[in-house]
């Protein structure tokens, strides 16, 4: 079955035959067919709803959203990625020479802690100035690797997990990758709604929480005071609840992060360095409640063991010499976004981007505008990859507008769109 769907012979929302029909079919005890559903499921490959029986997974693990995407041909602007501006992003060779000076006195060696000493010192000395509980610091190849081990550390395959929806397209890939539910929850300009958090866990009985806290992936939410206020609200009638913050706006959003943290017995706060720093550096900190952290790290030590201390040092290097000053990306990231969004309401075209790099534009006809933008020489990121039950969509990513791209970008999205109306994005 696996090589079936990875090959297409068994197509998305397939139905599966019923285990004992198949049993008695292949000559086998169904036991035998209920342990390989189960391991299938597990590997969100399939999914099972009662007495509906099984079937084949919408997005099986082996089709990645990221292969939901327009192919820019020449002569066509790319603003489908979600990268950061390279312009924007500082220069590695210093900190990697200090890296290099640092190796040659002293070689990294087996046995040693994981986690770089100055490293660790400066990342919790930014989670201390943003509020964040206090916590041992571990290291991650990046956001969605320190998501993963977080889950694996206190989740078992067929817990269910609240993600926001729309959401990041590759945690949303991810979490049936493990073999767990993912529970959509509306999102909107304030991040997820806190009753919507509260019916996830009331009536659909999930065991974990994932909230981006600022440059939400695709919508631009960043959870403000209040919403904040709500959702500690919500979460602290269940503390035993795990709670997965994803800061990855760190270094690139003016806006001040409202930790949730620490109001749930188990609790990680994510920060990537991608955004700020380079995708390439494949670094991330993060820190949590002791026992947590303390499981991340030993799994990850009987893994790859530790991610390279020469990689932690040329961050360290970048954090400490202000290599990024996260005012001036803020605001040259925010003069496109706000430029793009007031354009476009001034076409009647309803857009969402408080923070981050990214314009989520609600559409009625998802395939027609991301057909009619490419015709017209814009190519973006269909909504199909960043949602399960909330409303198409197309995302623009503004990294690689100059202010003279507005006008003309604008005005292809409204007549690729027309006016959307006004409506809940989740």
């Amino acid at each position: 079955m696996e090589r079936g769907v990875g090959s297409g012979a068994l197509e998305p929302g397939q139905n599966l035959p019923p285990m004992r029909e198949l049993a008695a079919e292949l000559g086998v005890n169904p036991n035998t067919v209920a342990a390989a559903y189960r391991t299938l499921r597990e590997r969100g490959v399939i999914e099972t709803d009662g007495r509906r029986g099984s079937r084949v997974r919408p997005r099986p693990a082996t089709t990645a959203r990221g292969s939901l995407r327009v192919e820019a041909p020449p002569g066509v602007r790319d603003i489908s990625g979600g990268n950061p501006d390279p312009a924007l992003l500082p220069p590695l060779d210093g900190a990697l020479a200090e890296a290099a000076r640092r190796y040659a006195v002293r070689p990294g060696l087996y046995g040693e802690a994981p986690v770089d000493p100055d490293f660790a010192r400066l990342a919790r000395a930014a989670f201390d100035a943003d509020g964040v509980p206090d916590g041992p610091v571990g290291v991650a190849s990046g956001s969605l690797d320190a998501i993963e081990r977080v889950l694996a550390a206190h989740l078992r395959p067929g817990d269910a997990v609240a993600v926001e929806d729309p959401g990041w397209g590759s945690l949303l890939d991810l979490v049936p990758a493990l073999g767990l539910r993912p529970v959509p929850v509306a999102v909107d300009d304030d991040g997820p709604v806190a009753a919507e958090v509260e019916r996830a866990i009331r009536h659909e009985g999930v065991r974990a929480v994932i909230v981006t806290d600022r440059a939400q992936n695709p919508t631009g939410a960043c959870v403000g005071p209040a919403r904040a206020a709500q959702l500690r609200r919500v979460l602290a009638d269940h503390p035993g609840v795990l709670l997965i913050e994803d800061d990855h706006g760190h270094g690139i959003v003016a806006r001040r992060l409202r930790p949730l943290a620490g109001v749930t017995d188990r609790w990680a706060l994510v920060r990537s360095v991608a955004k700020a720093y380079g995708p390439d550096l494949r670094i991330a900190a993060f820190t949590g409640d002791p026992e947590t952290v303390d499981r991340v790290l030993g799994r990850q030590r009987l893994g790859p063991g530790w991610v390279s201390r020469l990689l932690q040092q040329a961050v360290a290097h970048l954090w400490a010499t202000g290599a990024v000053d996260p005012e001036t990306v803020a605001d040259a990231y925010g003069e496109r976004r706000d430029a793009l969004v007031r354009a476009l309401a001034r076409r009647g075209v309803e857009a969402h981007g408080r923070s981050g790099m990214n314009v989520w534009v609600p559409v009625a006809d998802e395939t027609g505008a991301v057909a009619r933008l490419l015709a017209a020489g814009w190519a973006v990121a269909p909504g199909a990859r960043f949602r399960i039950a909330a409303g198409p969509g197309v995302r623009l990513t503004v990294s690689p507008l100059t202010r003279e791209d507005v006008e003309p970008l604008a005005d292809a999205v409204a007549l690729a769109t027309g006016p959307a109306p006004a409506r809940s994005y989740g």
